[in-house]
């Protein structure tokens, strides 16, 4: 069971979300000191923005503290130096991206906030939560372009991930829900903090992609994240998404939900685990845990993605997302929410055609009834692969219409029953890749490939087109014009209309912004015919 499970989590973005993630440059001298509430800090001033980096926003959650819901931050006698980032948190290297730490001491975030933000002008604050929940760091995102040009103050952050942010056990207080509960640490934090900075506590933005857009969901659904932040962005949420058995790996059952797990389930496996490390008396064994070094806890196979999705049914989320949005029961503030043209193109990459089980001509009818069963053969004739440059690009199709835009449509159909949501679509099929596809292997507008676009680099712009620059300028004025009014419109950017059906998107690509019929375009009638 366990390892049948386990593998199905590595259907996770164990590769995709951390490698989009951009270095920040060698920071100058630090700056001007601000006073938090439990310390002054000293950052970076350059000519049009201010930086501040590592600053602690919850005590080091080691010994005692693990597997512990975030406690306060010690407060500090002098002049912190938040001239660098913080310690990422405990994680494994992958091929991909070279981001292994073995430290806990890593609840830190970091500010960027535009040069004019003072206590007296405050601006809008974003807070992203970085994708995937088995790699990455707060810091390897610049928000220089998004703060400056939008006049934003943009917070990112470390959480605890993998093992470290989900685990379950039974009698641990927030089973599968450490990280959830971390990244409401930053938004309490961004309350009682953000004004010194010259952010509006009472204008902040929650936002994030794949596993972190998934998790902006998750902040919407609880209660305990009500009041605290004000508008949300979700890029290629998983919020009410199942996975179809075989859809994203090799010899995978169907999962009712892609990126979620139940208590039960956290719990199980973590008993499970906390055996293969000779923790097996069930009295001792969070204890015996504790005790145990982080390098051993990582050195269990695929432990982080194990514990990469968070627990629904318990004290922080509901047991089922789609009742849950359908009730009604989420916070009532405006949403952006959409997907990549071909989401589905990254996963068959690197979970097929990368892992030795490329998809064939050959094995693409059995694909099709794997996944689908009696519904196959419909399947095949509305996908032929005659259509198709490849056998995998044909499978990419079926699975990004079928499982991200089908999900996508349903999640924000039920969002803006209650909330103001505009929808759109990222549709640069040439984006720059910042991950390795396979040669030949045409990855179209690939999952995670708009982070880009907000968080645009120096090294972007030497590798975008001018069209894809101006796309990029565009997006950051949806996002921040967003952030400010609540609504991405404003004067000199291309009109997007406020969901009320699938004609209403706004496809997102070079020197074509405008509507698009998503269900036409995604086959969503069919779809549903299907079920």
């Amino acid at each position: 069971m366990l390892r049948r499970r386990t593998a199905a989590l590595l259907v996770m973005l164990v590769l995709v979300a951390g490698c989009n993630e951009k270095p920040t440059a060698a920071a100058p001298p630090p700056g001007p000191v601000v006073r938090t509430d439990t310390g002054e800090v000293s950052g970076t001033v350059l000519k049009d923005r201010r930086v501040f980096q590592g600053i602690p926003y919850a005590a080091p959650p080691v010994g005692p503290l693990r597997w512990k819901p975030p406690a306060p931050a010690k407060p500090w006698t002098g002049v912190r130096q938040a001239t660098k980032p913080g310690n990422r948190c405990p994680q494994n290297k992958n091929a991909i991206a070279d981001l292994g730490s073995t430290t806990e001491d890593c609840l830190v975030l970091n500010l960027t906030t535009p040069a004019t933000a003072s206590p007296e002008q405050r601006k809008p604050v974003m807070v992203w939560i970085h994708g995937d929940g088995a790699i990455g760091s707060g810091d390897q995102f610049d928000p220089e372009r998004l703060a400056v040009d939008g006049d934003v103050v943009v917070v990112t952050f470390n959480f605890r991930l993998g093992i470290f942010g989900g685990f379950g056990l039974p009698g641990l207080p927030g089973s599968g829900t450490i990280g959830l509960q971390d990244q409401r640490a930053v938004l309490e934090w961004v309350q009682r903090n953000a004004a010194a900075f010259g952010g509006d506590p009472g204008n902040v933005t929650l936002f994030g992609v794949s596993y972190g857009a998934t998790s902006t969901g998750a902040h919407l659904l609880t209660e305990k994240s009500r009041g605290l932040f004000h508008r949300a962005i979700l890029q290629s949420a998983f919020t009410v998404m199942d996975m179809p058995a075989g859809a994203t790996y090799p010899g995978i059952p169907a999962l009712p939900w892609y990126g979620w797990t139940t208590t039960k389930d956290a719990e199980t496996q973590g008993q499970v685990v906390a055996n293969q490390l000779g923790c097996k008396d069930p009295a001792t064994a969070l204890d015996c845990l504790r005790k145990v070094p982080v390098a051993k806890l990582l050195a269990v196979p695929q432990v982080m993605n194990i514990f990469q999705p968070y627990a629904l049914g318990n004290d922080e989320l509901p047991p089922d997302p789609v009742r849950a949005l359908e009730a009604g029961q989420f916070t009532d503030v405006p949403v952006i929410a959409g997907t990549t043209r071909d989401e589905h193109t990254t996963f068959v990459a690197f979970f097929r055609e990368l892992a030795g089980s490329p998809v064939t001509k050959a094995n693409y009818p059995e694909l099709l009834r794997t996944a689908f069963g009696a519904d196959a053969a419909k399947i095949a004739a509305e996908y032929p692969l005659s259509a198709y440059r490849t056998p995998a690009l044909a499978w990419a199709s079926v699975l990004t219409d079928r499982l991200w835009a089908k999900a996508q449509l349903r999640q924000n159909q039920l969002l803006s029953a209650k909330n103001p949501l505009w929808f759109y679509e990222f549709a640069d099929r040439d984006a720059p890749l910042d991950i390795p596809f396979p040669p030949g292997f045409d990855p179209g507008a690939w999952h995670a490939g708009d982070v880009g676009y907000v968080f645009r680099t120096a090294a972007e712009d030497k590798t975008m087109t001018k069209p894809q620059i101006a796309l990029s300028d565009t997006i950051i004025g949806y996002w921040s014009a967003f952030a400010h009014h609540g609504d991405p419109n404003r004067d000199g950017l291309p009109a997007w209309p406020k969901f009320t059906g699938p004609a209403t998107v706004q496809s997102l690509a070079p020197n074509a912004i405008r509507p698009v019929d998503y269900e036409r375009e995604h086959r969503l009638k069919f779809w549903a015919a299907i079920a």
